[in-house]
């Protein structure tokens, strides 16, 4: 059976991911099952960069065709941040998500309603031989100023998705990977992994 390692650390993002590729005839590998510890600095001007690095580095490494991706929330009312800065927003050391949520509403405060933003993911997908492909994804909706939900990580709990009337982390599993934008872009990057995974 072929095999695909995720580079990302992030359980909420391996859980995620799985869900998505068991579509797929494919073993999917973790670094931690790699015992593969990589430090990738993200400093791309763009999703595209910082996707492109992880998954150069870590199919490099392992010499398995790997997948990264690297995602932001982007608010309109902010000119698009946190965007690429997401993961790392909060100006305090060792932030939580919950520190990243609370910030993000302080900055959003003076801000008139509704708060509306996207989510957006770009996956790279790399081969041990150096080739990079890309596929991307947007879900959008709206800020809410108070956190709903147990599910999900990062800002799911006040990211307010109006056709399903819920926050991404109300959502079910199955829902979420319905319509998230991680979902989009994996949607997006299956007419590459097929053949690649095929040829493998």
């Amino acid at each position: 059976m072929p095999k695909l390692l995720i580079a990302t650390s992030n359980q909420g993002k391996i859980k995620e991911l799985e869900a998505l590729l068991k579509k797929l005839d494919v073993e999917l590998l973790t670094p931690t099952q790699m015992n593969l510890q990589l430090t990738v600095e993200e400093d791309g001007k763009t999703y595209q960069e910082n996707a492109a690095k992880k998954a150069l580095a870590y199919s490099r490494e392992s010499g398995w065709l790997t997948l990264a991706d690297d995602s932001g929330l982007e608010v309109d009312a902010l000119n698009g941040a946190p965007g690429l800065h997401s993961a790392r927003y909060a100006p305090k050391a060792n932030a939580t998500d919950a520190d990243r949520r609370r910030y993000l509403l302080e900055n959003l405060k003076p801000k008139p309603r509704p708060w509306s933003a996207h989510f957006h993911a770009t996956i790279a997908i790399a081969t041990p031989q150096g080739q990079v492909y890309f596929a991307e994804g947007n879900c959008y909706g709206e800020i809410l100023p108070e956190e709903r939900g147990e599910n999900g990580f990062g800002y799911d709990p006040i990211f307010y998705f109006p056709e399903a009337q819920k926050t991404m982390a109300e959502l079910s599993s199955a829902e979420k990977n319905r319509i998230s934008h991680r979902a989009a872009a994996v949607k997006n990057a299956l007419h590459v992994l097929r053949p690649l995974l095929s040829a493998g």
